[in-house]
């Protein structure tokens, strides 16, 4: 077999791997360290990498974006930021038909702006509104997928720790991504509202009403989500304005979440220790993941896998937004049985090739953050698209008494307002990119 050949069939090898439920890094790090060995035609090259690829990897200066943002979010739930913005959303929209739900759906974007995980910004806020959406007789199945479609806005809007990976991976501005990611964040929640209020109309026993707060309890409730917007105004305005790097202004953040859990009481010696280890263990499985996939990509740049498939897109004449479309395509299928980070690692570096080369009308920088907005949107659908919807699950283990089924038909209506959004950010780039500079 030549190396074109051996670097195709790796993926069925991958995809046998995956679904045996190898844990997606260790099966990415095997294919690629056995596929180096046979192209190579033994160990030397591939223990080589081996040492580089891991050193390199763990030594990134970029990649410190990662824990800080982690532990950003876990120190904003233990300062109460949570529930502060959940209540103050339920007091301006909870008497509303489907309003809780409604309510639930801000918070999550207001806590996706402080935390850059999908997976922490779901479980968190099912923690706080699961509950009340019990108390106010809310169908069980409609719950849970709206607090799962909600998890997703934590990976969209801006920081955001997929973004951050696709940043490295593509050589793009960190800055940028969260700028170009802010407006299509705000539509996706807008989608959301929109989805919630047509379900409700659809399935009015769905949702059940509660009184109205009294408008100086409201005002009291925004007030005190001030911590939030000072630290999402402090850690995105100062990284966009250079009053720091990225790096520096997720520390910054973490720092700053701190001290605001600490002065509320929430920060103990306990739960800070308590915090950097859950913080270690989730650090851990990205980087495990991130030198998974430099080690199975390096050995797919090696047998030249992108190189020839970006010349055979080329080759065949395609219009750029066909291409474009079946890759949106591909990722929407295949995110149903993959999670996001592990599809951006494992398919950024096959796909950006093909794109840098399409004519869109537009500067390749602007190219290349439109399509990683895109990528990260339909990746998004993923978490909550059966069988494999990560957020699904993870709010369903907090509610046992609603069967996974019901979820799977509620969240229906949010993934056709991802749908929509997808289509829309497809057609019109400019709603990405017009907060760009030049």
């Amino acid at each position: 077999m030549s190396a074109l050949e051996i670097g195709i069939a790796s993926f069925p090898a991958l995809m046998v791997l995956i679904f045996l439920r190898v844990p997606i890094g260790l099966a990415m790090f095997v294919v690629g360290l056995v596929g180096l060995v046979i192209v190579t035609d033994g160990t030397n090259v591939a223990f080589s990498r081996l040492k580089n690829e891991t050193y390199t990897t763990f030594s990134s200066y970029s990649l410190s974006i990662v824990p800080m943002f982690l532990l950003m979010g876990h120190f904003a739930t233990l300062g109460g930021m949570s529930s502060a913005l959940f209540r103050a959303a339920e007091g301006f929209l909870g008497h509303r038909r489907g309003g809780v739900a409604m309510a639930a759906i801000g918070a999550c974007a207001g806590f996706g702006a402080i935390c850059g995980s999908s997976l922490a910004t779901a479980a968190t806020m099912g923690r706080v509104a699961l509950p009340e959406l019990r108390q106010y007789g809310y169908a069980g199945g409609f719950s849970t997928a709206t607090l799962a479609a909600g998890g997703t806005l934590g990976i969209l809007i801006p920081p955001s720790v997929v973004l951050v990976i696709y940043a490295i991976l593509t050589e793009q501005n960190i800055a940028k991504l969260f700028l170009a990611a802010f407006i299509p964040g705000l539509l996706a929640a807008l989608g959301y509202v929109i989805a919630i209020s047509i379900y409700v109309r659809l399935y009015p026993d769905s949702a059940g009403t509660r009184p109205p707060v009294p408008y100086a309890d409201r005002f009291t409730a925004l007030f005190r989500v001030w911590p939030v917007l000072l630290v999402f105004g402090l850690v995105v305005g100062g990284i966009y304005l250079g009053w720091f790097t990225p790096t520096e202004g997720a520390a910054v953040g973490a720092a700053g979440t701190g001290l605001i859990a600490f002065l509320n009481g929430g920060l103990t010696v306990s739960t800070l220790i308590e915090s950097f280890l859950v913080t270690a263990r989730s650090t851990a499985m990205v980087f495990f993941i991130v030198l998974g996939a430099g080690f199975y990509n390096g050995f797919l740049a090696l047998t030249q896998v992108p190189q020839e498939l970006s010349n055979f897109v080329v080759s065949q004449g395609l219009s750029p937004w066909v291409v474009l479309s079946l890759i949106l395509v591909f990722y929407l299928l295949f995110g149903c049985l993959m999670d996001s980070l592990s599809m951006i690692l494992l398919t950024i570096p096959i796909f950006f090739p093909v794109i840098s080369i399409l004519d869109f009308g537009m500067s390749p920088e602007h190219v290349a953050i439109w399509f990683g907005i895109l990528v990260l949107i339909v990746v998004e659908v993923g978490l909550i698209t059966p069988p494999v919807g990560m957020n699904l699950f993870i709010i369903n283990a907090m509610d046992r008494k609603t069967p996974m089924i019901e979820t799977y038909k509620a969240v229906m209506f949010f993934v056709g307002s991802d749908l929509v959004r997808v289509v829309i950010l497809v057609m019109f780039p400019a709603i990405t990119l017009f907060l760009l500079p030049g």
